[in-house]
């Protein structure tokens, strides 16, 4: 399967609200979207990114995991045009969904980053590492210790600095790939 084709056919970050929400799934994805701050270091690293940065995203509007993270690449992309985001309905898109299975599972949010001339570059998806410590700390408790020490900002903060590190990470590859600089002759 070509993702990229499947990327042509997903919807901006509004429009797949618009399409696949409800008013109360709108609300929440508002909400978290106005509590997404990035930090003054955050946004300058991301005013770096030059490189057009595709990205496809399987979601549901529905979904809690998605809420509390789509709207984080929403703020990305606010801030760097070259990420252009575009979003598919997992419900929709079975035959993406099956490609894109986590564990054995239909997991949302998948992000596929891709280049500007369709190539897989990376997936990165369902839940980060900040997300899945906090998850351990929630329901495993003290008898099953980790031995991960936690930050003290609030882990919506934390999820947004591991996604970020995803996509310096791809826009990084993007910009250091030998066939890319070819092509833009940097």
């Amino acid at each position: 399967m070509n993702l990229f084709d499947k990327y042509k056919l997903g919807l901006p970050y509004n429009d797949f609200l618009q399409k696949y929400g409800t008013e109360a799934h709108r609300s929440r994805w508002q909400q978290v979207l106005a509590q997404v701050a990035l930090t003054d270091a955050q946004t300058a690293l991301l005013k770096q990114f030059k490189r057009k940065m595709p990205a496809l995203c399987l979601a549901g509007a529905w979904c809690g995991d998605c809420a509390n993270q789509c709207p984080i690449f929403e703020q990305f992309a606010s801030v760097a045009p070259c990420i252009q985001m575009h979003f598919l309905d997992r419900d929709e898109h079975a035959d993406v969904q099956a490609l894109l299975q986590i564990n054995g599972g239909n997991r949302v949010p998948v992000v596929v980053f891709l280049s500007e001339d369709g190539t897989e570059v990376a997936r990165y998806g369902e839940r980060t590492l900040s997300k899945f410590r906090a998850m351990m700390r929630e329901q495993a408790g003290a008898s099953c210790p980790t031995g991960i020490t936690v930050g003290a900002d609030p882990l919506l903060a934390q999820v947004s600095q591991d996604w970020l590190n995803e996509f310096e990470r791809v826009q990084w590859m993007l910009r250091l790939s030998p066939r890319l600089r070819k092509i833009h002759n940097d």
